[in-house]
């Protein structure tokens, strides 16, 4: 199945029609594949999900799966790392409004919610590694390295293991 939104313009920067229109005719899809990997846990203990605030799909969409995944398995933990938007970086005036109906969405959902602000994430690279240049891939690597610091008791027998 193709995940790409149907219309031209695909979610539009609009957190309603990622969470109302568009998520909703993708919703059903991508719970399937969730269920699926989650039969095939041995243990399953928890959830985590990776989003954007600042954007429609990440905002509306992964609010969406977020509130459906919580409804479906209320007792396991949801852990969201997401992308807040910061005023330096951000390039639409409407992104503030995405991210209120987001976290309102977070509180009423998610268990642990670990923010990652864009501002922050870049000043790590220009004014602590002292980098010039910086792609996607660089910032992906460092939320990886975040969410593997923060996960990693889980992971791994020892000391720190902890069992949700």
């Amino acid at each position: 199945m193709d995940l790409k939104p149907e219309t031209q313009s695909g979610i539009g920067n609009n957190w309603a029609k990622g969470y109302y229109i568009e998520g909703a005719k993708l919703i059903d899809f991508v719970l399937d594949v969730v269920r699926k990997e989650a039969e095939n846990s041995d243990c399953l203990q928890g959830f985590q999900n990776c989003h954007s605030l600042g954007r429609g799909t990440g905002s509306g969409m992964g609010t969406l799966l977020i509130s459906k995944i919580k409804e479906e398995c209320p007792d396991r933990m949801m852990l969201t790392f997401s992308v807040f938007l910061s005023p330096k970086v951000s390039d639409t005036v409407v992104k503030p409004y995405k991210a209120t109906l987001s976290v309102y969405q977070l509180v009423a959902n998610a268990d642990e919610c670990m923010l990652l602000e864009n501002e922050a994430l870049y000043d790590i690279f220009f004014c602590t590694l002292k980098l010039t240049t910086l792609s996607f891939g660089d910032l992906n690597h460092l939320i990886f390295a975040t969410m593997s610091g923060v996960t990693c008791c889980l992971w791994f027998p020892g000391q720190l293991n902890s069992d949700l």
